[in-house]
């Protein structure tokens, strides 16, 4: 297995910060995006690598088993467990394995050796010895219009293709698990698991609180007077509302069930709250502002 330098794809180097990381892997994850770059084939094998980046780096555990094994990262906990049944095992070997330290120690030979048909003459315990793979990370862009209904996506992990169905109203950095499809077990063991985290970006003029949406809405200064009928629209299409007459400028309404659908309750949403903006009139003629003054001086 090649060893692929995490750290130079996300344009770092080993001193960064974990904001750092996010920072690097943001602005390259939105360069790189396939929704911006749909014919490029070349930016969306960056996006994946990326991606496979930001899964290690962005977690102080995958992190340091990284800058310590190397290539080898994903078989930490297998090496460290075998490592310990060979000291039990034996007290007279010579073989010296040393920690990822800046150069790649190929730590391959010593994994086949503990699991494969090799062996330091240690016990049929230890070649035998199952232990679950190593849980992955990925992160899926979406935008906040993609959530209204549930929808299948097909998810790339670089290696392999899974299908996967996104509940409606998932929320920006909520994270799910997904069994089963994280990396190979050793000797048999079982595969570890999928967490998926989605970073939703806002594309509409609303503003996201949980289940419920807020916007705001300008009103001219005759219709907060003397009333009229709006039109609005909201993520599910256009309403009419009644402008009731003498409303005051940040006047808030609400609008039952037209939020965010509610994750994992079918059928279910938030609310919408609108607060109007009344709007000042601008450029009065000579005429409006006659007008006004006798309005003033009847009250």
């Amino acid at each position: 297995m090649e060893f692929i330098d995490y750290y130079k794809i996300l344009e770092l180097d080993k001193t960064a910060t974990q904001a750092d990381i996010k920072k690097a892997y943001r602005k390259l994850a939105r360069k790189l995006h396939p929704d911006l770059n749909p014919n490029d084939k070349s930016a969306q094998e960056k996006f994946q690598r990326v991606n496979e980046a930001n899964e290690v780096l962005s977690d102080p555990e995958k992190r340091k088993k990284y800058d310590q094994y190397g290539k080898d990262w994903e078989h930490a906990e297998a090496f460290e467990e075998a490592k310990k049944n060979q000291r039990r095992s034996t007290s007279n070997t010579n073989r010296t394995y040393t920690n990822y330290s800046g150069q790649q120690e190929d730590f391959s030979d010593f994994f086949e050796s503990m699991f494969g048909g090799g062996g330091f003459g240690g016990s049929a315990r230890q070649r035998t010895s199952q232990f679950k793979g190593q849980d992955l990370n990925a992160t899926l862009n979406l935008n906040m219009t993609d959530i209204l209904q549930e929808q299948k996506q097909t998810l790339d992990l670089g290696n392999k293709k899974i299908r996967i169905t996104i509940p409606a109203g998932v929320e920006d950095g909520q994270t799910i698990k997904i069994s089963g499809y994280g990396g190979e077990g050793v000797n048999g063991g079982p595969k570890g698991d999928l967490y998926l985290t989605f970073e939703i970006y806002n594309n509409t003029d609303f503003q996201r609180v949980g289940n419920d949406l807020y916007k705001n809405e300008s009103i001219s200064l005759y219709d907060a007077i003397l009333g009229s009928s709006i039109e609005i629209t909201t993520l599910t299409g256009k309403v009419k509302l009644k402008v009731k007459p003498e409303t005051q400028n940040d006047t808030k309404i609400k609008l039952k069930g037209k939020g965010m659908p509610i994750y994992k309750k079918k059928g279910a949403h938030g609310d919408l709250y609108i607060t109007y903006k009344v709007t000042m009139p601008t450029n009065l003629s000579q005429k409006e502002k006659e007008l006004f003054k006798q309005l003033s001086e009847l009250r």
